[in-house]
């Protein structure tokens, strides 16, 4: 029995919520490849009448099309209009907050990308109310680019959240503590003439809890992994069976301040010893000799270790050996499937593996390692983004009826 059919038969329910239950396993059906009525009357177990009936209210809502003929069946008889989910209906608007740079995309019901802008800026040490500003006039001209209505809008943020996800508690690497995401950015939003954005419900997320997300819903990988990822700084997410690990304040992942040298430096959390004193991008740059170069430090050091540059490339030596070190660690503690580099790490990969690989066969000891579980996001740095933008999707595809928020 799938889990929806569940739903739809226990205990009582309201006229209303079996309704919103039914839509949301119809919409369901449609998302995954389009389909008849018949066909998803079929699926769901469902009558053919009813299932008519949902899906004209799934049109009326723009949510589902009518896109002609489905494909054939084998049945005998003529086949029946398919239905799809609207590429002009409501549409996820994601946006991200990182230590050099902003970001904001549009993203349609089908997962489809339709705006997509990055703005490098350094936004270290400054105050929120001015980053809220630029990163407002960025989302205004993302929105308008696509052309479509956002349902909702996810924002991606370099440290832990609070549960009701309006809280960033802490972003050492901006300076920030205890900022309230939607509080600074519905008024930014206001005063860049996006009115109608500033009404959208606004949640936020750690960046790396996105990432994983994002490559939970589109990498194509197993239900159980570690999301090893970097910007500035450092951090995971932990999925296990297909859902996110988030701790009991939320958070689980900060992976760059666990010690993996316990006498070492003091880190900018105030421990010492922290991975990201080895692995995270002030480490790095200062390891290579590039201590104080301005811009994207990714691009800079993978260019250069392309190059052949010696210096640079023991740089990220040095930093997969502390990484292999933590990630060592958490292994043995939660026996992930995989491992997955991302975000910035994805593109330094080739001078990071090997190292990384070393350190795991000789500290992974919950069973015999293999390099195959340690692998390369193919979303690399775009996973917070689209995590951010694809999570308002699913919240829409999975509640179609739920109400508009006030």
């Amino acid at each position: 029995m799938r889990e929806t059919d569940g739903l739809r038969a226990a205990g009582p329910a309201s006229q209303q919520g079996m309704r919103r239950a039914n839509l949301a396993l119809v919409l369901g059906v449609i998302a995954r490849t389009p389909r008849s009525r018949a066909e998803v009357a079929a699926e769901t177990g469902l009558t053919r009448a009813a299932v008519s009936s949902l899906a004209e209210e799934l049109i009326a809502a723009g949510l589902v099309v009518e896109e002609g003929p489905a494909a054939p069946s084998g049945k005998v008889g003529r086949p029946g209009t398919a239905l799809a989910l609207d590429p002009g209906g409501p549409a996820g608007l994601g946006a991200e907050i990182g230590v050099e740079h902003l970001g904001a995309c549009v993203v349609d019901l089908r997962g489809e990308v339709r705006s997509w802008r990055r703005q490098e800026i350094r936004n270290r040490g400054r105050q929120p109310a001015a980053v809220m500003a630029d990163l407002a006039e960025l989302l205004r001209r993302a929105a308008a680019e696509a052309g479509l209505r956002p349902a909702g809008l996810a924002l991606a943020v370099p440290g832990p959240v609070g549960a009701d996800g309006a809280l960033l508690r802490r972003a050492a690497n901006l300076g920030w503590r205890d900022v309230g995401v939607a509080a600074e950015l519905r008024p930014a939003l206001r005063a860049a003439g996006a009115a109608d954005l500033a009404g959208l419900p606004v949640r936020a997320d750690n960046e790396a809890n996105l990432g994983g997300l994002a490559e939970l819903w589109l990498g194509g990988g197993p239900q159980h992994f570690l999301h090893v990822s970097a910007e500035a700084g450092i951090g995971a997410a932990i999925v296990v069976d297909g859902r996110l690990l988030r701790g009991a304040r939320g958070c689980a992942g900060e992976l760059g301040h666990v010690p993996v040298r316990p006498d070492g430096p003091r880190c900018a959390c105030g421990a010492h010893g922290c991975l990201e004193q080895y692995a995270g991008e002030s480490a790095v740059l200062r390891a290579a000799g590039l201590e104080g170069v301005r811009g994207d430090w990714v691009a800079l050091l993978a260019e250069r270790a392309g190059a052949g540059d010696e210096e640079v490339r023991a740089a990220l030596g040095g930093a997969g050996s502390a990484l292999g070190t933590a990630v060592a660690g958490a292994v043995n503690l939660l026996d992930p499937a995989e491992v997955v580099l991302g975000g910035g790490y994805a593109r330094l990969a080739p001078w990071l593996l090997p190292a990384m690989r070393g350190e795991l066969a000789a500290r992974v000891t919950v069973r015999p390692w293999s390099d195959e579980r340690l692998t390369v996001s193919r979303l690399g740095r775009r996973g917070p983004l689209l995590g951010a933008a694809v999570g308002v999707v699913r919240s829409v595809l999975a509640d179609p009826g739920r109400p508009a928020d006030p």
